[in-house]
């Protein structure tokens, strides 16, 4: 595609925390934990940058967390609350552009090439949205702009919190030549300190590196090395528009082995699933874990009843047997992803469980 394609990447800041602190003052300004239990396995969901400071992340147990920092404050996720901010923001998206891909509640790309207000500039698009968001929701964005979707997206994680990174064409090279290995979409730990051991610290490094050789040293992956550091991504914006699923899928900070903690990953992600069905009262009747290992390795584990998922305790009553259809415990782990898809209503669930008679049975 051509490098004349304008895309933005808007990234809400903190967004699970910063919605608690704008829906409770007296948690601004404060380090705080949208998670599970620290007494239990619970996991990080999300956490305010204050937070942050202490080194606490997404996906760390909430025991860890509570160790970093003491005087941290806890809270379950809401994410009734969540989803109403996300879909509010979500349509002021689709009225600058048709071509909005959400990546999750709190993120997504728009392409605006072409849009209904005729307006040339994406940098202008983009304050102009930031500041409409924080106008409705009181909340902050990051965004970035550039040419194609992997530079969007990297630009907009350049200035947080509420920034803005714009990437031309022109300076593109420049930009990725000296982007850290680490920063790369794409690159997580185990892959940084094999590239590290190669001599690869930077894009620069990247070039060195035939499209051949990539792919012979990292897999089917080493042609997306190959051509993003070359600032190459034709990837298509693909917009929604009717949901066939409902998923939590975090990236992990650090790549899990130990089985427990992939575990309380999991277990949270149920969580947050079971949220959204009981809020919006639908079911589902199939569950999917999906895994992606630390070579990039992705696979996906199903699960079918005509009886439907309603519940979080429905959802677990099946992931063992999910997740011993993986590798979990015994290969790293990058990302955990849990979905649920041929949504049904309550009632269409409720005709095909099955009834518990009473006793004694009659004989009629």
């Amino acid at each position: 595609m051509p490098q004349s394609r304008k895309i933005i990447h808007i990234d809400m800041d903190a967004f699970f925390a910063s919605i608690e602190q704008l829906d409770h003052p007296e948690l601004r300004r404060r380090p705080l934990i949208v998670g599970g239990d620290p007494d239990g396995r619970g996991v990080v969901a999300a956490c305010s940058y204050e937070a942050r400071t202490f080194g606490i992340h997404s996906a760390m147990p909430c025991s860890r967390a509570r160790r970093l920092c003491p005087q941290a404050v806890f809270v379950r996720p809401r994410m009734a609350r969540y989803q109403e901010i996300s879909r509010r923001i979500m349509t002021l998206f689709r009225e600058y552009t048709d071509l909005v891909e959400p990546l999750s509640v709190d993120e997504a790309f728009l392409d605006v090439t072409v849009n209904p207000r005729a307006e040339p500039s994406a940098t202008r698009i983009a304050e102009s949205l930031r500041h409409t968001i924080r106008a409705t929701t009181g909340l902050t964005a990051s965004a970035g702009v550039s040419y194609n979707k992997f530079l969007a997206k990297i630009a907009s994680g350049q200035n947080k919190p509420d920034g803005l990174t714009v990437i031309p064409p022109d300076r593109a090279q420049a930009f990725i030549a000296t982007l850290p290995i680490g920063n790369f979409y794409g690159v997580g730990k185990v892959t940084e300190k094999k590239m590290r051991r190669l001599g690869i610290h930077t894009g620069r490094d990247l070039l060195r590196f035939s499209r051949q050789q990539l792919i012979e040293l990292f897999g089917k992956i080493g042609s997306f090395y190959y051509h993003i550091a070359r600032g190459l991504d034709t990837r298509p914006v693909e917009p929604v528009r009717v949901r066939k699923s409902i998923g939590a899928e975090t990236t992990l900070a650090e790549d899990l082995l130990v089985f427990e903690q992939i575990l309380a990953v999991v277990v949270d992600q149920v969580h947050r699933v079971a949220t959204v069905l009981k809020e919006k009262q639908i079911g589902a009747r199939t569950l999917t874990l999906k895994i992606r290992y630390s070579d990039f390795t992705t696979i996906t584990r199903s699960s079918t009843v005509l009886t439907g998922f309603f519940t979080a305790e429905d959802m677990l009553a099946r992931l063992p047997r999910l997740l011993a259809a993986t590798e979990a415990g015994h290969r790293r782990i990058r990302l955990l992803g849990i979905s649920v898809s041929q949504l049904l209503g309550m009632q269409e669930g409720r005709r095909k469980r099955p009834v518990q008679l009473s006793l004694p049975f009659s004989t009629g």
